[in-house]
């Protein structure tokens, strides 16, 4: 048998693929690439994807290791999954083995089978026809068919019930409501019910809504894009909140579906997906499928399963759930486009909205972009004209959109940091037995410790930052690193026992509400109070239960919540963003006030939004009251073309960190040479491409964090080519450079957060 090696993609930081040497008496052509290999990979047991095979190999032969294991007879991943892999893993720089690891599921990756997609239920008997007799005396027994056989125990009797009521369970759910192995096992010894392995296949809803009637606006929007399938055409879908974005992607997804084509829509935030999943499972009649951090692995083994064998029609998720394979895929839907949960921030930091623009294109499929307040990139390629810009100007139904008001708290008096008019205008509306939704972007109680005596300050010990004050329980936490201490009872520094909470958190504001209004409840959303699904659902609940009722909370309740009762939204502190460092932060702040503005009045009854500010002549702030975010953003561009940032550049983002400040400074300082070196070659060349900008090394704004100093390159270039032909170079160069094994350091193609 000629020799050859089997080339893998091991999911290691390295960006090659290696060498290993097929198990003896394996026919070459045997190997397809797409399969999982087990390997061994210095003192590491690794699961690995074939991506070919090759007749020589630049590996010494006595170096060359075996494969140990093949896991799957068939590709698991097909062509054009490592089409996309590639174009990921060279786009921004990282290992394929780490890219390629993104498109398969946990329990894949740790070398599972599909198999294991397979849930155990149970299933009564096909003869059984008639109930067992009970322990229970009955006044009038029916004639049974089979021997009678006793279930004894309120719980055996209960259980039988649900299979009188339902002919098969997932052991899960069974499990769920109380019951327990050993009286499934008592059933099944009865000759009752049955084990089997099944693939769930996701419910449909058993009542189904009409479609809505459309607005001349969204009627001409939703034939536009109708115009579209069949072909690769991105679409931006800019319109107001309320304006029945939703309802245009559901008429769309189903002209899509009747070419018995497959859907794929993106959502930011995991509280997001239950209420899209219940709004599109009323309205279709296929199986739903859905995928975000909220799911155990079996259950995202699950969905993968259902969407790879296309017996789900519809795929609902979070970021990952782009790399999903859906071998029909007809449309790409992306709500909340420029939400930054779109953005990974850790390991391969790609973008779920510029991949799934890419994997679009690759299928040749439209994708529609939808946003209330779109990133500038976007705005900028739809009045560019590469996109399709669709407008949606007026809320749908009879609602209007909420008035809004700037008000000034510059030498004003406060209460519980309230001004005077906002708190008589609360009352009003709960007066009227409507709710009214009170945002402050800080949780817990307050921001900040001081002794009145010293100036001493609450800090961390890992961060250059000020520890947050927790009462429920009593702690004072760190937002950044995580780190928690108890609440000292006097000064370290001098003592004293006047130590006291300065600012507001969500926690501080909801007891202070509380006592303003003290026979309203109160509602409180924020990651405290809404650690899981089960507990972010029980608080949706409250929230749309009848009567008056006070919302208070950060952004996880500006982001597609639909809240018909709230008439009035009082945004506390609307300055952070205003003066930011980072060249995006008007534009991060105007998307956040109007996502959280557009919650008011989104029924019959109107709404307002007061929004409290010690800058109320802001002439930018004044722009998006007055004229709204596009007029805003079309300022903004022209900002950002003036200063040639994104979108009229293109940008990555090198970070160092390391326990030592002056190391990950030392580091980027030689990646400047480096590119500078580089910038002066390119400067010989005929193909005049863009000069390379470099903008630092620097501290970060936060420059300790967890214990570690952190420093930042930033790279600018006119031309995408132009910036991406130095970095291959550079990243090969960093990896070479000795003595830096204490730095951790990473690449960030089009950074969001320039922090």
């Amino acid at each position: 048998m000629p020799f050859y090696v089997v080339q893998v993609a091991v999911p290691v930081p390295l960006r090659r693929c290696f060498d290993y040497l097929p198990p003896a008496g394996e026919p070459e052509d045997t190997w397809k690439p797409g399969q999982r290999v087990r390997v061994n990979f210095g003192q590491q047991l690794l699961t690995a994807i074939v991506v070919g095979t090759a007749q020589t190999t630049d590996v010494p032969a006595g170096k060359l290791k075996p494969l140990l294991e093949r896991l799957d007879d068939e590709p698991l991943l097909d062509a054009s999954q490592l089409t996309l892999g590639r174009w990921l893993a060279r786009y921004y720089h990282h290992s394929p083995g780490e890219v390629l690891e993104l498109m398969i599921p946990a329990l894949l990756r740790r070398g599972g089978s599909l198999q294991e997609a397979q849930e155990q239920s149970w299933a009564i008997l096909p003869q059984i026809d008639s109930e067992p007799q009970t322990s229970e005396p009955q006044t009038n027994p029916e004639p049974l068919s089979k021997p009678k056989v006793a279930l004894r125990g309120k719980q055996q009797q209960a259980l039988w019930q649900c299979f009188q009521q339902q002919p098969v369970w997932t052991h899960a759910k069974l499990t769920a409501q109380g019951f327990t192995l050993a009286q499934l096992r008592r059933l099944a010894e009865l000759g009752l019910i049955e084990t089997q392995q099944r693939l769930p296949i996701p419910a449909i809803a058993p009542l189904r809504r009409d479609d809505l009637p459309l607005n001349d606006e969204q009627h001409k929007a939703l034939m536009q894009l109708n115009q579209q399938l069949g072909r690769f055409q991105p679409s931006l879908l800019e319109g107001i909140t309320g304006s029945g974005k939703t309802e245009v992607y559901l008429q769309h997804l189903k002209q899509v579906l009747q070419r018995g084509q497959q859907v794929l829509v993106l959502v930011p935030e995991i509280g997001l997906t239950p209420q899209t999943v219940q709004r599109f499972r009323e309205r279709v009649d296929v199986p739903v499928a859905l995928m975000h951090s909220g799911l155990n692995d079996r259950e995202r083994l699950q969905a993968w399963c259902q969407c790879r064998d296309g017996s789900a029609r519809i795929l609902i998720g979070t970021r990952s759930a782009v790399f999903t394979p859906l071998p029909d895929l007809g449309l790409i839907i992306l709500d909340e486009e420029h939400d930054g949960s779109f953005k990974q921030q850790d390991s391969v930091r790609y973008s779920a909205r510029d991949f799934a623009m890419v994997r679009a294109k690759q299928a040749k499929i439209p994708i529609v972009l939808g946003s209330a307040t779109p990133s500038l990139e976007s705005l900028h390629n739809a009045l560019t004209g590469r996109y399709l810009h669709l407008k949606l100007t007026q809320r749908a139904g009879n609602a209007k959109p909420p008035g809004m008001k700037l008000h000034s708290i510059l030498h004003q008096p406060l209460t519980f940091g309230l001004a005077q008019p906002v708190i008589a205008k609360m009352q009003q509306h709960l007066d009227a037995n409507r709710q009214v939704l009170v945002f402050i972007n800080r949780r817990g109680y307050a921001p900040l410790m001081a002794c009145q005596e010293c100036g001493w300050l609450a800090e961390c010990r890992r961060c250059d930052a000020r520890l947050t004050l927790h009462q429920s329980p009593l702690h004072l936490h760190c937002h950044h690193c995580d780190f928690q201490q108890a609440v000292p009872g006097f000064c370290p520094n001098c003592h004293s026992d006047k130590i006291r909470a300065l600012g507001q958190g969500t926690e501080r504001l909801q007891d202070e509400l509380s006592m303003l209004f003290p026979h309203v409840p109160t509602t409180r959303v924020d990651r405290d109070t809404a650690r899981n699904k089960q507990a972010f659902d029980g608080l949706l609940q409250d929230i749309h239960s009848p009567g008056k009722r006070l919302l208070i909370g950060t952004q996880m309740l500006a982001k597609g919540h639909h809240f018909p009762a709230v008439t009035m939204v009082v945004i506390v502190d609307s300055d952070a963003g205003l003066f930011s460092a980072d060249f995006r932060g008007m534009e991060h702040t105007a998307q956040l006030i109007l996502q959280v503005a557009g919650r008011a009045g989104r029924a019959e009854h109107p709404g307002e939004v007061w929004i409290q500010t010690l800058y109320a002549d802001h002439p930018q702030l004044n722009l998006l009251i007055d004229n709204g975010y596009h007029a805003l953003a079309l300022a903004l561009l022209q900002e950002r073309q003036q200063q040639q940032l994104p979108p009229y550049s293109h940008m990555a983002m090198l970070r160092a960190e390391s326990p030592q400040r002056h190391l990950a400074e030392q580091l980027l300082q030689l990646a400047r040479q480096f590119l500078q070196q580089q910038s002066a070659q390119r400067r010989n060349q005929p193909d005049q491409l863009s000069p390379l900008v470099l903008v630092g090394p620097f501290p970060a704004i936060m420059e300790r964090r967890a214990g570690r100093f952190r420093q930042q390159l930033q790279l600018f270039s006119g031309e995408r080519t132009g910036l991406h032909s130095v970095l291959d170079p550079l990243v090969d160069f960093l990896h070479q450079q000795k003595g830096f094994h204490q730095v951790r350091w990473h690449l960030d193609i089009d950074p969001q957060d320039t922090l």
